[in-house]
């Protein structure tokens, strides 16, 4: 793992949306797409404000989140909106966007349909992770009912998952599709979530999911 420490959000946001451009532009030299999977929630908001405009040839580019609630896109709480919103707008509306939810009542419906459009993806070529304080990463929550089967090696590639910190049911890439990614990066805020990552650093993932990507991981922290 690197930590990389920033004076204030603002340029550690800045800083993060130049550097998966790097990424995402290097990539496309190589191999015809390049696939992004990133967190939902509010602290990648500003990064997706600056990373939609960057000049990349985005329609070589597949993005995806790393998790999702299974709600509807009109919800206040969907991933989705807020991706499409903040990322998929600008330059970055040209982009493949790979969903991880249905129209089907539960994610046991719904995932099999997603299963070969994600299969397609895999490995993943640059991934961006939150942490939680309770340090779950993407929807692979300590105490989750199928946390199990999310941290097995021969997890398929979306998860359903039900947690008592998650009002509703979710769908999360499992541990080895997050740790085989190509080029790994985790973004986390505030002094509470920087005592966690270190409590990680000594835990099994069963107890510390994160744990699963931070060998391979660069993190990024501001307070």
């Amino acid at each position: 793992m690197r930590l990389e420490r920033y004076p204030d959000r603002d340029l550690m946001m800045l800083k993060l949306a130049d550097t998966l451009t790097s990424e995402l532009a290097k990539c496309l030299t190589l191999h015809p797409w390049a696939s992004l999977a990133v967190p939902g929630g509010t602290t990648p908001g500003p990064i997706f404000d600056s990373l939609c405009d960057a000049p990349l040839d985005w329609a070589r580019i597949h993005v995806m989140l790393s998790d999702e609630r299974w709600v509807p896109e009109s919800s206040e709480r969907s991933n989705t909106r807020l991706l499409k919103e903040r990322l998929l707008t600008g330059r970055a509306s040209e982009a493949r966007y790979i969903p991880l939810v249905t129209e089907d009542a539960t994610p046991e419906e719904g995932i099999p349909k997603l299963l070969p459009a994600l299969a397609e993806e895999m490995p993943i070529s640059v991934l961006l992770l939150g942490m939680g304080a309770d340090m779950h990463t993407a929807s692979i929550f300590p105490g989750a009912d199928n946390l199990e089967a999310a941290l097995a090696p021969d997890a398929p590639a979306l998860i359903a998952m039900r947690a008592p910190g998650a009002t509703e049911p979710r769908v999360t890439l499992p541990a080895a599709v997050l740790a085989a990614a190509m080029s790994i990066h985790v973004v986390i805020t505030g002094e509470d979530k920087l005592v966690a990552l270190e409590r990680a650093r000594a835990l099994p993932p069963k107890e510390a999911p994160i744990a699963v990507v931070l060998k391979s991981a660069i993190v990024h922290w501001a307070k």
